[in-house]
């Protein structure tokens, strides 16, 4: 690429300032909107009966419901001028939407892991969800305002300067830039939490598919069958179902493998040839609904058992893709197939993505996308954290963020010199977050309310779980 070429971007990157000013986000805007409404908007379409646990899992504190209502905020950020330098963006950039993962290779690498929000929007949406979470998290463990606002600077600065860095590299160098544990541990933490790091490694090495057999199903000589745990896990058409009768209709009607059939054919239509064969070496023994997350809580996520010649399994999990809430509120390339989106995205953010990403069209029409289910997965428990390790994570988070917009976007050089070199940015950022984390805190008053009123039912895990006897 010629010289001029570069400086023509940066050139671009500088004048995105004049409609969007670096010290303008500090601002989280007018919001005149009420929390319950999108809270209801967003849970339409989901699994009737399993709404109740989503605000359930959500009313825990401030940051449960943060995590439940990127509707929210993509919302109030569509209220607010953006820089108009636009991308793929993992739409819900979370802290808790970080993790490890193996690589094809069998390789631990850190990296975004939730792709449900997926969509073209500005870069620096990403950069305040995940700042305001950082802020959130801060104070629901009780850290101090300084802490907080010193996890935002140290993630803010990380994406300032490894977006610097990526400014200088070709195309092939991005896409192959990984961030292993390894790596991350040298860069990112102390001598002495590099220990509790490689101790999360081996604990992640056993999170295969064969240590997940034995816990999750029974063997009767010849076929497994997935042992019910309502309402986490639980058969459509079982005694433990949590869909109604209405709700069952479309599985009933159809048989399920006859549905799965259709779907599994929709599904390798989408995968390469090799991975086709692969798949050609297993048969499915099982399927059942399985309750994820905080924000998914009520879409239908079915967990598939297969086994290879050898009784070997390979769970893949079949998750409902439904329209992305940052799509609602960002005008986005028209989409055809949202499971093909999250696939897609995925695969463009990720430095490595799963071998079996794949996407297919279930009954009544709905989007579908399949993954491997757990596979050497590795998440932070945050809650165990003290201020330093915090502090490496928030640096690790920044520097991820970086890395999937340099990688999806090319538009490394433009960022960069929008940022700058100073504070300015980090700045506004830590001003932001605090903001916008007194609202999350307004929100979650105005949510406790409306559920002890009766306005919303919420109910526990424990709460649902009493009601069945397995």
């Amino acid at each position: 690429m010629k010289a001029s070429t570069i400086a023509d971007r940066e050139a671009r990157g500088r004048a995105a300032r004049e409609h969007s000013k670096r010290s303008s986000h500090r601002t989280v805007g007018e919001l005149h909107r009420n929390p319950i409404e999108l809270l209801k908007q967003s849970s339409e379409g989901r699994v009737e009966r399993l709404v109740p646990l989503r605000y359930g899992r959500m009313s825990a504190s401030p940051f449960t419901f943060f995590r439940g209502t990127a509707i929210i905020q993509a919302h109030d950020l569509s209220r607010i001028p953006d820089t108009g330098l636009t991308m793929p963006i993992c739409g819900d950039g979370h802290l808790m939407n970080f993790g490890g993962f193996a690589t094809p290779e069998r390789q631990l690498v850190f990296d975004l892991n939730d792709f449900d929000e997926v969509a073209t929007g500005p870069f620096e949406w990403d950069l305040k969800r995940l700042t305001a979470s950082l802020v959130v998290a801060a104070r629901h463990m009780r850290l101090s305002r300084g802490a907080a606002e010193n996890l935002v600077m140290t993630a803010v600065t990380e994406y300032r300067d490894r977006m610097a860095q990526y400014a200088q590299c070709g195309a092939l160098e991005l896409w192959y830039d990984r961030i292993t544990f390894e790596l991350m541990a040298e860069t990112a933490l102390t001598p002495e939490r590099r220990r509790a790091v490689r101790r999360g490694m081996e604990k992640a090495a056993n999170r295969t598919h064969e240590s997940l057999l034995e816990k999750m199903a029974d063997y009767d000589g010849a076929h497994w069958t997935i042992r019910d745990a309502p309402p986490a896990l639980f058969h459509v058409l079982g005694a433990n179902t949590l869909f109604t009768e209405e709700e069952t209709e479309a599985y009933k009607g159809a048989n399920w493998r006859k549905m799965l059939e259709r779907m599994w054919g929709d599904y390798l239509k989408t995968m390469s040839h090799d991975r086709r064969e692969l798949l050609g070496h297993f048969t499915v023994h099982d399927i059942v609904f399985k309750v994820v997350g905080v924000g998914s809580v009520g879409t239908r996520c079915m967990v598939v058992l297969n086994v290879d010649h050898m009784g070997k399994p390979l769970f893949l999990q079949l998750k409902e893709a439904r329209p992305s809430v940052i799509s609602q509120y960002y005008k986005s390339p028209a989409i055809k197939h949202e499971g093909e989106r999250v696939v897609q995205g995925q695969r463009m953010l990720q430095a490595a993505s799963d071998i079996f990403l794949g996407w297919a069209t279930g009954p009544l029409g709905r989007h579908f996308y399949f993954r491997q289910l757990r596979d050497m997965k590795l998440s932070a428990n945050i809650e165990l954290f003290d201020t330093d390790l915090l502090e490496g994570y928030a640096k690790l988070c920044g520097w991820i963020m970086a890395r999937a917009h340099a990688k999806a976007s090319g538009q490394a050089i433009e960022v960069s010199a929008y940022i700058g070199r100073g504070d300015q940015f980090a700045e506004s950022l830590a001003a932001y977050a605090a903001s916008y984390a007194d609202q999350v805190e307004r929100d979650y008053d105005a949510f406790l309310k409306a559920c002890r009123s009766g306005e919303l039912e919420a109910r526990t895990d424990e709460d649902m779980a009493a009601d069945f006897r397995v």
